[in-house]
């Protein structure tokens, strides 16, 4: 099942951070993922749940 916009709680950009950079992410509501422009990666969130594990990311290359 894919997640929607309406179940991933934009609060919670303000609490989370890159696992490799600790910077920023924004959400891309297109594609359902937090994305670290400083570390060139995008987190899937999956059922609303971001995974923030780097071997999920997807690579912005």
């Amino acid at each position: 099942m894919q997640a929607s916009a309406q179940s991933f709680d934009r609060r919670m950009l303000e609490a989370l951070v890159c696992p490799l950079t600790h910077g920023t992410l924004t959400w891309d509501a297109e594609r359902q993922e937090l994305v670290s422009k400083g570390a060139k990666l995008a987190f899937p969130v999956r059922d609303g749940i971001p995974v923030m594990l780097v071997s999920e990311a997807r690579s912005l290359d």
